[in-house]
């Protein structure tokens, strides 16, 4: 609660020209022609999904970014969006993009041949922070943010930024997210994939049908992880389950309508982004996440989950 507490008073207090109201979420939709990627491949189109919430004031100064995070769309922050809230869209324009491979921006199941399905080229956070930034730079012509917030992959993105583009935001928050991603993570990320590709119907990735058997599997394993050992200790799913919801009705609800419609290669897709997911690896740090870290130049609120299982708050503390 402490955590939430300081984010909401982080962005309640950004500073920021009164604006005309506007509650709901407007969608739009960038095109970077011929966009190289780091593995070197070059994307003839490459299409950016996101919305937008608010106005931008005359002299572009009210800002704020908010990066998606794992197989999200742009409306992943509206609880913290609306007038008199946290991100109050009548002080500040907000701009909520989507991750490479969530099925509306670039994807492998969206992309046609040469790059379609498994073929889609693997996109590291860079990538989809170098494709942001064009599109902030180009397309809106916002050279400065306010602040940029983000959680979980939103929150590896916001220290890319922080590297990348080390003055671009006035401030930083990163929730639920770490600066790269080690080992433990790693053999969990290869464990999901593992279990979603051992579907014979998987074919490759070349699948004709969606392959069930493994889209279950990786939901079952991934439930395992979504939510702390307390979490499930104490049996708090049944905060939000009707009356009478058996723990077996609870997983097979997991199993069966985790992510519903997802697409097996787009899953994969955002876990291998996840995956090589490491700050040190930017031009210029040589592999050394700590040297990149260091670099960073302006306030930067770190916010680890004492119970999160995907980003372990000992490798926030060697971060920090």
């Amino acid at each position: 609660m402490k955590k939430l507490i300081l984010l909401l008073f982080f962005a309640q207090n950004l500073f920021a020209q009164n604006v005309k109201r506007t509650d709901g979420a407007v969608r739009h939709e960038y095109i970077i022609n011929n966009f190289k990627t780091e593995s070197g491949a070059t994307l003839p189109q490459a299409h950016i999904i996101y919305g937008t919430y608010g106005h931008l004031n005359a002299a572009h100064t009210n800002v704020v970014l908010l990066p998606s995070h794992y197989m999200a769309n742009y409306h992943g922050y509206e609880w913290l969006i609306g007038p008199g809230k946290a991100l109050d869209t009548t002080k500040l324009f907000l701009v909520a993009t989507e991750l490479f491979g969530n099925g509306r921006s670039s994807s492998p199941s969206n992309t046609p041949e040469p790059f379609h399905g498994p073929r889609f080229p693997v996109m590291t956070i860079r990538d989809n922070v170098q494709a942001v930034h064009q599109l902030l730079v180009e397309e809106l012509k916002i050279s400065h943010l306010r602040a940029l917030i983000g959680f979980s992959m939103g929150a590896q993105q916001a220290f890319q930024w922080a590297v990348s583009y080390p003055t671009f935001a006035d401030r930083i928050v990163a929730t639920s997210g770490t600066a790269k991603t080690y080992g433990h993570g790693k053999v969990r990320l290869e464990g999901q994939i593992a279990a979603l590709t051992a579907d014979e119907a998987f074919q490759n990735g070349d699948y004709k049908t969606p392959p069930q058997k493994g889209l279950e599997a990786f939901s079952v394993v991934w439930a395992g992880w979504l939510f702390s050992q307390e979490w499930w200790r104490k049996e708090l799913w049944r905060t939000n389950s009707p009356a009478g919801t058996t723990f077996e009705q609870v997983l097979n609800n997991y199993r069966t309508h985790f992510i519903p419609g997802a697409d097996a290669n787009n899953l994969i897709l955002q876990m291998r982004t996840w995956e090589n997911h490491d700050v040190g690896a930017t031009p210029g740090f040589n592999c050394d996440a700590e040297k990149a870290l260091r670099s960073i130049k302006v306030p930067f609120l770190y916010m680890p989950s004492e119970t999160d299982l995907y980003f372990p708050l000992a490798d926030a503390r060697y971060e920090a």
